[in-house]
């Protein structure tokens, strides 16, 4: 039964972060469980996990649903995100094996390769390299509980949501951040490695609410 949960979160969890099952969707547990190849059972108790994490909501008598945020609770988010990934990084610059300095330095140069390179799903790959390369530094930070605490609000799908939300200037700075942020790593200073990544999040925070300006303004345009 446990790997038949883990099998029907991790599909779930990734359908919602790559868009596939987009905020608002009806997350009906019968489809799940024939697209999956798993019983219900373990459906409803990936939705209960994605539940308390917030990527899924339960309304009452209608069931489960991709989880659509206002931007007061956005800006709440990536305000503990601000707080969290600021200290996360100012412990991990102290912390982090020269192993997991390499490969975020790796990290930082592959999501500037893709990029100037372009392509059609670009923009989607710099999101998986980007949620490997915060991982790392939660988990180079050396605390169980703020890993904890981390996968409420990184793992959701506005990680993947800001980066279509930035024009190419803005998208180019935060991948800077990111170098930024190895070099910090690799001198071991953590005052300069948490005020970056608070920059960072703070960028990526402006990146949705003008985009979000933008598209209400097209709305009103049409109307």
């Amino acid at each position: 039964m446990s790997n038949a949960v883990e099998k029907a979160y991790a599909e779930i969890r990734d359908a919602i972060m790559v868009g596939v099952f987009p905020p608002g969707t009806h997350l009906k547990e019968d489809e799940l469980a024939k697209r999956i190849g798993v019983s219900r059972t373990p459906i409803r108790e990936a939705l209960r996990r994605l539940n308390a994490e917030g990527s899924v909501r339960f309304l009452r008598n209608h069931g489960a649903f991709v989880a659509d945020w206002t931007m007061a609770e956005i800006r709440e988010i990536f305000d503990l995100r601000g707080v969290l990934e600021g200290y996360a990084a100012e412990r991990a610059a102290e912390r982090c094996s020269a192993d997991d300095v390499v490969r975020l330095r790796q990290l930082a140069e592959e999501m500037i390769t893709l990029e100037a390179e372009g392509g059609p799903d670009f923009r989607s790959r710099i999101a998986e390299a980007n949620g490997e390369f915060h991982r790392i530094i939660v988990q180079s930070a050396g605390t169980q509980r703020l890993g904890s605490m981390m996968a409420q609000v990184v793992e959701l799908p506005l990680v993947l949501r800001t980066f279509h939300r930035y024009d190419r200037e803005a998208l180019r700075r935060s991948l800077n951040h990111h170098l930024e942020i190895v070099a910090a790593m690799e001198v071991r200073d953590g005052a300069w490695a948490g005020s970056v990544m608070r920059s960072h999040i703070a960028a990526a925070w402006h990146a949705i609410d003008s985009g979000a300006r933008e598209e209400a303004s097209r709305r009103e345009a049409a109307e």
